[in-house]
């Protein structure tokens, strides 16, 4: 190999996506020490989001301090690469943030805002926002009400909304956040298509493992389409049915309403920002790969999302994960070129925990395009 591409996702729970592409480019360049290897780890909008970024683009870390989802002062952070802005909303509004005080009802997102104000402060032309991890369901009313928008209740007080207040809100006036926000480009990365609200929506799905009981997850639901409905009347843009406008609590509704922002898949969010079919000129093969490869995996998900890209350039593209489902031969049709397991005769999560590096240097040393073996690659696949 001249040249090769390495762009995995992370294997939940057990490798982040850096990890991944360090042990594959090691592998890689032990066999093969004068290839040109290019890494690219991709973050979904979750945890890990601002380090995946600024590993492809350079740049570093700011310090801030901001409101958490209890509105108390904390350090937090964001990623800045020339005039990019790269937040995850996590940060300020994570799960990790609130350890056992878990109540979707009364937490803010808040001191994303606040973020967003200091990335604003230090000149940035775009924004991308990771869209994850959220202990919130306030659809994004805590960010901008930082950014400046006011709402009113019935009796025109002004207030800043969380989850459980969102049928409160009764008008709304955003011309602070749009002055504060024009001219920006801003992005709202997710892996998730969920609408604003429903059986599918960011109450139902998301909201129980963010500390919600039924009855919790059946008033936030109530307040996510109350909010809808004010924006509709205020603004004219229908927010509900937007894919990924339920991710993150709703906030990628919010992202949408008041930022003007684009809602996008974190894959093809990097893959823009790089250039990738630039990139693909004179590839030998690109290796990409996630931790399991199901039939979700053809949802915006990594390994068909690259596939999908590098599919017309005629590039390989070989996938390494842990675990693939059965009857998954439609992941060639999408023009994944091989795959390869690590986690095969593993029977637990520990397990596969304990050894994953081990096993993903063991999968990449049976490629054979790595390991420059001749035998038939079908004979250790899974196709």
């Amino acid at each position: 190999m001249n040249k090769c591409i390495l762009i995995p996702d992370s294997f939940k729970g057990t490798m982040t996506s850096i990890q991944v592409s360090t042990i594959m480019k090691e592998v890689i360049l032990d066999h093969w020490p004068d290839c040109e290897v290019i890494s690219i780890p991709v973050a979904d909008g979750g945890e890990g989001t601002v380090d995946c970024f600024l590993q492809i683009l350079g740049g570093k870390k700011i310090s801030v301090k901001t409101n958490n989802p209890y509105m108390e002062e904390i350090d937090s952070f964001y990623g800045l690469a020339g005039d990019v802005a790269i937040i995850e909303m996590a940060a300020s509004a994570g799960l990790p943030l609130v350890m056992d005080r878990l109540n979707p009802l009364v937490t803010t997102t808040y001191g994303v805002g606040e973020l967003i104000t200091d990335a604003i402060a230090r000149n940035c032309k775009k924004l991308i926002i990771g869209l994850g991890g959220s202990c919130t369901n306030d659809a994004g009313a805590g960010m901008v009400a930082a950014l400046g928008t006011k709402f009113y209740n019935a009796k025109g007080e002004s207030f800043i909304p969380v989850g459980g207040t969102l049928s409160k809100i009764k008008s709304m006036d955003k011309t602070e956040t749009e002055k504060l926000t024009k001219g920006l480009e801003i992005t709202g990365i997710c892996d998730i298509d969920n609408p604003m609200y429903g059986e599918q929506g960011a109450a139902y799905v998301f909201a129980p493992q963010k500390g919600a009981d039924q009855s919790m997850v059946e008033l936030l639901d109530i307040g996510l389409r109350s909010f809808a409905a004010v924006i509709e009347k205020a603004s004219g843009v229908e927010v509900a049915n937007i894919k990924g406008a339920g991710a993150a609590g709703g906030m990628g509704a919010g992202v949408f309403a008041f930022l003007n922002g684009q809602l996008k898949q974190g894959i093809n969010t990097v893959l823009d920002l790089v250039e990738f079919e630039k990139l693909l000129d004179g590839c030998d093969a690109v290796f990409t790969g996630e931790g399991r490869l199901d039939s979700q995996s053809f949802s915006g998900k990594v390994v068909a999302g690259i596939a999908h890209r590098a599919k017309p350039y005629n590039v390989p593209v070989i996938a390494v994960v842990g675990i693939m489902e059965e009857n998954m031969s439609e992941i060639f049709d999408e023009g994944v070129t091989e795959v390869y397991e690590t986690a095969r005769g593993r029977h637990s999560f520990a397990e596969i925990k304990a050894n994953c590096m081990e096993d993903l240097r063991m999968a990449l040393e049976n490629i054979p395009m790595i390991s420059k073996n001749k035998f038939n690659s079908k004979d250790i696949n899974r196709m």
